[in-house]
């Protein structure tokens, strides 16, 4: 019974599991929750006109009175960008690193809430009370300074989130990550570790970002003559420090072109993140007054993004630059899985305007490859491993991994987004489901676009539409007007006036049925006409339009 009894910490993940982005975990103990990150998710290709996809948190709506705070460990769009959103269904107090809130700040600004939110900054080491859990946050390297994990104190014993994060022992900005208090804690006992999966299926180690600067230095070196243009991320502020180092050393001028870019870099130099030397930044319009051969570009869009600077300027529709032959365009990313098609595009556009492309060892990943995460757990020796942040196939490699590292087998859980997993010295069990899927930013409209208006879409998408109007005379439903017939999508009507005769043809029957039947309800004539036209258009051209028949009264 005394197991009965003792309380136990949940852990729900209310997203970023089975996926890459929508990043965040609800964990609770007796009143408290507290929420750790709050991402979102770019569309897949299914979504049809979807801006993003942001959490459901119904169950922090629901238990709002426990919501003590929310927790950030670094600024990416899939750990900070739904928080404006959320902010406006739950007023959650902030707590993050100096950098992080900065871009958060910007977020809150950009949609008029920032004056409603109470944010605090946190520096590595430091400790915050949230109800009756402690939380610390300790220093890690990442792709964007000022990364942070998180030790949770709760009464059942520490759970450590790792964020995302690499061991970077050379980083550009700042010191490495603090590997002495992750032993120390390992020390005192750890309960469970949450650690990133994003590179589970990775050998070895992720190299230090400072080795992408000299490949930098040996490219400026090897163009000197041409225009170079660089993309890659808008966060990584120290990739842009290094590109600015390298352009230095060479006397090139900086431009810096995509909005995220301007933003992010505009925060980072203003909370002493970045350092550009002067007279080395220029603004767009004054390329002209410079030779190409003193001119670095740094641009988004390294993912192929079809409004991003770097893929209006490859398609020839940005106003201010165009690609010369002779130009050097670097990418400096890898390509997001899933973004590999519309990269290539983008390099495709590039290489037939005569710009040369390079790829090859620009980048460094941001995320820890296995002999890294086998680090983690060697220093935390943890009871329960949680694999967290990434694809089904990721946190399976990571759970086989943790077992490798001594983690017992029956204490590492693959979780589901929603599942409630309760943990404690003697408990490690999904006792519960809640619900947790993603909502749909269109516009200005959260979540008012379904499944239903998704599978609306996706038939108009793949087979067209068809409208039949009709005027009926009041009273009487004798046919006034009509059957006419405008098709969008389904066939061009200019061609194929006998097939759209042959339709008017069967919406007229199909009317008078329902006349002869004595039929009034405008819905049975519309699903008649519809049934009837529907099989007909399926027999004759095996396609499937959407049919809307509009009935007017006169």
């Amino acid at each position: 019974m005394k197991g009965n009894e003792k309380k136990s910490v949940k852990i729900i993940p209310l997203g970023g599991l089975e996926q890459i982005g929508m990043n965040i975990t609800a964990i609770e103990y007796d009143d408290t929750i507290i929420v750790i990150d709050c991402g979102l998710a770019f569309p897949e290709d299914e979504m049809l006109g979807i801006d993003l996809v942001i959490p459901d948190v119904t169950y922090l709506k629901e238990n709002a009175d426990k919501v003590k705070g929310l927790v950030v460990t670094h600024g990416h769009e899939d750990h900070i960008g739904a928080i404006p959103y959320i902010e406006n269904e739950i007023n959650m107090p902030i707590y993050c690193t100096k950098l992080t809130m900065g871009l958060i700040e910007n977020k809150l600004r950009e949609h008029n809430n920032i004056n409603n939110v109470r944010r605090k900054v946190v520096s590595h080491g430091q400790i915050i009370n949230l109800g009756c859990l402690r939380i610390e946050f300790i220093r890690t390297n990442h792709s964007i300074v000022d990364a942070a994990a998180l030790a949770i104190y709760t009464p059942e014993g520490i759970i450590i989130h790792t964020g995302d994060f690499k061991v970077d022992f050379t980083p550009v900005f700042g010191e490495a990550i603090d590997l002495p208090r992750f032993g120390e804690l390992g020390k005192k006992g750890v309960l469970a570790l949450m650690a990133d999966s994003t590179n589970a299926e990775r050998p070895g180690y992720t190299q230090s970002e400072k080795t992408v600067g000299k490949t930098f230095d040996n490219l400026f070196a090897d163009n000197r003559d041409h225009r170079i243009i660089i993309a890659t991320f808008a966060s990584n502020v120290d990739r842009v420090q290094q590109i600015i180092n390298s352009a230095y050393k060479y006397g090139r001028k900086v431009v810096v072109e995509g909005r995220s870019m301007v933003n992010i870099i505009k925060t980072a130099t203003e909370l002493g993140y970045i350092s550009i030397p002067d007279n080395t930044l220029i603004e767009i319009d004054q390329i002209r007054n410079y030779p190409d051969e003193q001119i670095v570009l740094i641009t988004t869009g390294s993912q192929g993004e079809n409004m991003a600077a770097l893929s209006r300027i490859a398609a020839s529709i940005h106003n201010k630059i165009t690609i010369k032959p002779g130009d050097v365009v670097i990418f400096s990313s890898n390509p997001i899985p899933g973004n590999e098609k519309a990269v290539f595009k983008v390099i495709n556009e590039l290489e037939m305007k005569g710009a040369h492309v390079i790829f090859q060892d620009t980048h460094v990943s941001g995320h820890a490859c296995q002999e890294e995460l086998k680090l983690m757990y060697a220093l935390t020796k943890p009871k329960y491993a949680i694999p967290v942040h990434g694809e089904y196939r990721h946190l399976k490699r990571h759970a086989e991994l943790a077992v490798e590292m001594g983690v017992d087998k029956d204490n590492v859980k693959i979780l589901s987004t929603g599942d409630v997993l309760e943990i404690g010295e003697d408990v490690f069990k999904v006792t519960d489901k809640v619900v947790a899927q993603g909502i749909m930013v269109d516009g200005l409209g959260v979540g008012d676009v379904g499944n239903i208006v998704l599978r609306d879409r996706q038939h108009l998408s793949q087979n067209g539409l068809m409208i039949v109007v009709v005027t009926l005379e009041q009273g009487s439903n004798m046919l006034l007007a009509g059957p006419d017939i405008v098709s969008r999508g389904f066939v061009y009507v200019r061609e194929s006036e006998t097939l759209i005769d042959e339709c008017r043809e069967v919406a007229l029957a199909a009317i008078e049925y329902c006349q002869d039947k004595g039929i009034t309800d405008w819905g049975k004539i519309k699903s008649t006409i519809r049934d009837s036209l529907g099989e007909f258009l399926w027999k004759k051209t095996k396609r499937n339009p959407m049919i809307l028949p509009i009935i007017s009264e006169v």
